[in-house]
């Protein structure tokens, strides 16, 4: 196949083409884009080619198909999500992106709490494209034994996802992967302390209180309001440690505003305090001008910043990351330096694979397409 001067063949020169179009509002949300042949002979290409690349803005929800009339917008800034770059360094491999057909055929309705279904989940035949993917690339490295922050594939991957998604920008060294949330919470008091008390908003995910007190810590519910934790009670609160969920907390799906946020970094830098980001479902939820994370706020000395892969990809997938502050990295890491990675290394390549080369993010954007359709038609 063709490529340009940069080494891509030219439907990825195309599809990021149209892509900018799209997003930067050159084709407006609702309005028809140029027909295959017409856009084939505009870039001298085959309209397969130029198929190649309008079935790239299908998969992603740039654009729908409309029956004998063409392919038209349907990205909107406020349901918009980037998306990993084909053909890239990050990527492995440079495997043609397949059909979109896997993903129209998903079933997007959400599952209940506690549901063993995975009906948000990847889609199967996806996980099972990449599981071959990572069988026959990686040979018996899947076999040896993990680091215990997590394999470098993947905390690199997750950097460059966190960079793209949530503007954070942080070291692969910083990141630690485990085998899920709970795990996580467990190990937040294990490098923390026992001897801190830990305030919880309320009403909060009742399992991070039922983990922190299983592991010796004290705990202290701290009241709601409409935008965060009331400001009384992070004045009366003798915490030392503030677990929140600045971004649709559960179960009150309350976010925490702009200043909100800003007052828990003032709060935990005047008292000595830690922040402990819990930003579990913001991926399926958050817009493209979602406000800062804690995290970005303020990455050097007070925020800890943790999520979860198990409600994107599956339920019997256990994964999370935790994000530990620069100036406190080798402290924390020194207080659980005997553990070892409880994530198994093939997992943690598929993972990486999965991001790294689009797909992951291509199934929120489907995810979150098919989310505000159903809003928009109730």
């Amino acid at each position: 196949m063709a490529e340009n001067r940069e080494g891509l063949p030219r439907y990825l020169e195309i599809y990021r083409r149209l892509r900018q179009d799209i997003t930067e509002g050159r084709y407006r949300f609702g309005e028809r884009l140029p027909s295959k042949r017409l856009l084939a002979s505009e870039n001298a290409v085959s309209v397969i080619t130029v198929e190649h690349s309008y079935d790239l803005l299908l998969e992603e929800g740039y654009v729908e198909s409309r029956e004998r009339s063409g392919y038209f917008v349907c990205y909107r800034e406020d349901f918009s999500f980037p998306v990993a770059e084909y053909g890239g360094a990050a990527c492995f491999g440079a495997a043609k992106p397949e059909s979109g057909s896997e993903w129209d055929r998903m079933d997007m309705e959400r599952p209940e709490e506690e549901s063993t279904e995975n009906a948000e989940g990847i889609p199967f035949t996806i996980l099972a494209k990449t599981i071959r993917r990572v069988l026959s690339e990686y040979g018996e490295r899947i076999c040896l034994r993990s680091p215990g922050n997590g394999v470098t594939e993947l905390r690199e991957a997750i950097s460059e996802y966190l960079r793209r998604s949530r503007g954070i920008s942080v070291a692969s060294e910083q990141i630690l992967i485990g085998a899920g949330a709970e795990y996580l919470y467990g190990l937040l008091v294990q490098m923390l302390g026992r001897e801190r008390i830990y305030g919880l908003e309320h009403p909060s995910y009742e399992k991070i209180e039922r983990i922190y007190r299983s592991m010796g810590a004290v705990c202290e519910r701290l009241a709601l309001g409409k935008d965060g934790i009331l400001s009384e009670e992070l004045k009366r609160t003798r915490a030392g440690v503030l677990h929140v969920t600045p971004f649709n907390s559960f179960p009150s799906g309350i976010t925490a505003s702009a200043s909100k946020r800003r007052e828990y970094i003032r709060w935990a830098e005047s008292r000595g305090a830690l922040l402990v980001e819990d930003d579990f479902d913001s991926e399926f939820s958050m817009s493209s001008k979602a406000e800062d994370t804690l995290f970005s706020l303020e990455p050097e000395h007070t925020v800890l910043y943790m999520n979860s892969f198990t409600k994107t990809i599956a339920p019997s997938f256990r994964m999370a990351y935790l994000l530990l502050p620069k100036a406190l990295l080798r402290e924390l890491r020194e207080r659980i330096n005997f553990y070892s990675c409880t994530v198994p290394v093939f997992e943690q390549f598929l993972l990486a694979e999965l991001i790294r080369n689009g797909d992951f993010e291509r199934h929120i954007n489907r995810v979150r397409r098919r989310r505000r359709q159903r809003r928009e038609g109730e």
